[in-house]
């Protein structure tokens, strides 16, 4: 029997719109584009000024001002998004919402005011998406470019050649961060602004060397603190284009004068950056200092045009996260032909499941990439290689996966043997806990019958669903001839139980075998 597969559809056609939103810790952002002729026109911007990182307690909670303020503006959002395909929506959160100690608090309300899943990424992907975006605003260029983006709670450091990224970096300081840490009270003083400068300077030597050593021919500053700078020393005449050091040298000099937040008025400095502008400048001349960097151009586009194109190329079937997969195989050994034969006994039952369980083409990605990963665990121990691989998949820096997608996969592998961890898929976002469910069961049965690791044809066999009941049909004589498949899938329905799937196995007639 031919195993069916869904594939995934062209699901950006010309003429559609499509949204990305940056849920950032000083700003949020809205870009709406439409694919035309094969590229990408905005037609549509929004920016609200949320200022979320000022609301962090150092109890990781966030205070009910800027919770309420956050809604609001995803609201607003929502109001603008509702009349598009969800599928052609991404919104992802960064720093501020890295930084909570109850992420779901926020994110379960916030998702409901949007209308739309929020995506948590890493310093490291957040990195990525930056240079994405980047490099769509820029010239092609063979030559490597260093980017640096300073956002309200974290500053994103990349190396990168083309469109590759050849080294990520994320620093825990920013420009509201910063601007709280070090003018905490307003006052701007000289003896501040060294201290600034070089505990700053210090969190940079942990990577410093090693991008020097990679060196690069151009440097580029993106996101709002880059443009606000930009924009200040272009209004006053202290530069013709980029961000000098002379030019960072006579901003640093302003401030200084001034003496406090509350006494800055430099022409250039727009009243929604006064608060936060000491900080963003005193990052900005640690990194001068730290890279002998002579000057810095501003680049317009950023993280949320690097959502659109990262979209676009997933609808076009390139994803960088099915290379973050291999690498990932590749690196700790990963026994090819037995993930193979599992990975097609699962899309097998997949096809089976999809409709009855409504799992989509996404779900199909997230259960080949757990086929194709779920022995990683065996490189350190054959012993709970289970929790060795789900440990493995949750803390590794993989390309283009979010952190709740990473915390699926590594549910998953979790409880691909032995007891389901029905706790930690509880841990999951509660939008994710049914499918994941769902996908660890067809997992578990496909590595079941695979236990032999035998290449031997798998049989004729049939998998359909009714709500939570999962009904796996098998030939009667291979079940006979398979004496311990039987036990397995005896003991499976137990463990099945705690994840609340009922298995029934039935036995069928059927003697083909396929390939």
């Amino acid at each position: 029997m031919p195993v069916k597969t869904l594939t995934l559809p062209d699901q950006i056609r010309d003429g559609d719109l499509i949204a990305a939103a940056d849920i950032g810790s000083n700003s949020f952002h809205l870009v709406v584009a439409r694919y035309t002729h094969g590229d990408l026109r905005v037609i549509d911007r929004l920016r609200e000024s949320v200022r979320l990182s000022a609301g962090l307690r150092k109890d990781g909670s966030l205070t009910p001002e800027r919770r309420e303020v956050a809604f609001k503006c995803l609201s607003r959002f929502g109001q603008r998004l509702a009349s598009l395909d969800p599928s052609h929506v991404r919104a992802v959160a960064t720093n501020a919402i890295r930084q909570l100690s109850h992420p779901q608090a926020f994110l379960l309300p916030a998702e409901t005011a949007l209308g739309h899943p929020i995506e948590v990424v890493s310093g490291r992907e957040e990195a990525r998406l930056i240079y994405q975006g980047v490099v769509q605003g820029l010239p092609p260029s063979n030559e490597k470019r260093l980017v640096v983006d300073i956002g309200g709670g974290s500053t994103e450091f990349i190396i990168g050649r083309g469109h590759e990224t050849l080294e990520r970096e994320s620093l825990q300081v920013g420009c509201i961060a910063s601007t709280l840490r070090f003018f905490e009270d307003g006052k701007i003083t000289q003896r501040r602004w060294n201290q600034a400068k070089s505990e700053i300077a210090v969190e940079m030597q942990q990577f410093g060397a090693n991008f020097r050593e990679r060196g690069w021919n151009e440097a580029i500053g993106s996101s709002g603190t880059m443009k606000a700078i930009g924009g200040i020393v272009l209004a006053n005449g202290w530069s013709e284009q980029a961000i000098t050091v002379e030019a960072l040298a006579q901003l640093r000099e302003a401030l200084l004068a001034a003496g406090s937040i509350g006494q800055l008025n430099i022409p250039g400095l727009s009243s929604d950056r006064v608060g936060v502008i000491a900080g963003g400048v005193a990052i900005l001349d640690a990194v001068f200092s730290a890279f002998g960097l002579r000057q810095m151009n501003v680049c317009e586009t950023a993280m949320r045009e690097g959502l659109l194109y990262e979209m676009l190329g997933r609808a076009r079937h390139l994803d960088s996260r099915n290379a973050s997969i291999s690498a990932l195989a590749e690196r700790y050994g990963v026994d090819e032909a037995q993930a193979t034969r599992v990975g097609e006994t699962a899309m097998r039952l997949f096809a089976g499941a999809s409709k009855g369980w409504k799992l989509d083409a996404q779900a199909q990605e997230m259960l080949g990439w757990c086929a194709h990963t779920h022995e990683i665990g065996l490189a350190i121990a054959h012993s709970q290689h289970q929790a060795h691989g789900a440990y493995i998949m949750a803390q590794s820096d993989l390309a283009g996966f979010s952190r709740q997608e990473q915390q699926q996969l590594a549910a998953i592998l979790r409880s691909h043997r032995r007891k389901p961890d029905a706790q930690g898929m509880n841990a999951l976002p509660p939008r994710m806990q049914p499918e994941t469910q769902r996908l660890t069961a067809l997992l578990r049965l496909a590595v079941l019958l695979h236990r032999a690791r035998s290449e031997e044809a798998m049989p004729e066999f049939r998998a359909h669903v009714d709500e939570n009941v999962l009904t796996l049909e098998l030939p009667a004589r291979w079940l006979e001839s398979h004496p311990l498949t039987r036990v397995d899938l005896e003991q499976e329905r137990d463990h099945l139980k705690k994840i609340e799937i009922k298995l029934v196995v039935v036995k069928s007639a059927a003697q083909a075998s396929v390939a």
